[in-house]
């Protein structure tokens, strides 16, 4: 006679993923190039898209459909599985920011997000967050604002940047970067 033992293996509670770290800005009437910034833990859009939707939809409504540039994510998806819904994902390489994202709504419209780069530090990816979600919009596109904050720590930036600043601040404006709103209510931080 055999006997056969199985042994019975505990049931662990899945594990939720962090929260998305988001900054968004407030509803006006003035929004901007982009609508908030989102700074990833990786470039893996299976594992971070979840995340962001869950927060988004609260916020902006169900997000439908979400378009990238190649350039920094590795794999896309055609598809991701959130909470209760399937996001399509698509991408675009001339029509997109290198580091923006652009997300549908089926009730809301469209959003663009700054993608600060998952190894970006702290202190630098708070101010991207902080510049990005300012009322009136930094008036960089999303590139030009990654760019424009390496300046100040001995990155060199492309001509046509500097000149768009220089244009811009002789108008009666001043950089955003080093001028980011840091009013609370201006803006919406989640997951940080």
């Amino acid at each position: 006679m055999t006997a056969t033992f199985e042994a019975t293996l505990p049931r662990l509670a899945p594990v939720a993923a962090p929260p998305a770290r988001l900054a968004l800005k407030a509803d006006g009437p003035s929004r901007g190039l982009l609508d908030g910034a989102w700074w990833p833990r990786s470039r893996d859009l299976l594992r971070e898209l979840p995340a962001l939707t869950d927060a988004l939809d609260t916020v902006w409504g169900r997000i439908t459909r979400i378009a990238v540039n190649p350039e920094h994510w590795p794999v896309i998806p055609d598809e991701v599985p959130v909470s209760g819904h399937v996001v399509k994902v698509g991408w675009f390489t001339p029509e997109i920011d290198p580091h923006k994202l652009l997300l549908l709504s089926y009730g809301t419209g469209r959003w663009d997000l700054l993608v600060i780069p998952p190894e970006t530090g702290p202190e630098a990816a708070a101010r991207l967050m902080a510049a990005a979600s300012a009322y009136g919009g930094p008036p960089l596109t999303a590139s030009a604002l990654i760019t424009a904050d390496r300046v100040p720590h001995g990155v060199s930036v492309p001509k046509q940047v500097r000149e768009a600043e220089t244009v811009w601040e002789s108008e009666g404006g001043a950089s955003q970067v080093g001028t980011a709103v840091s009013e609370q209510a201006s803006r919406l931080i989640i997951g940080m």
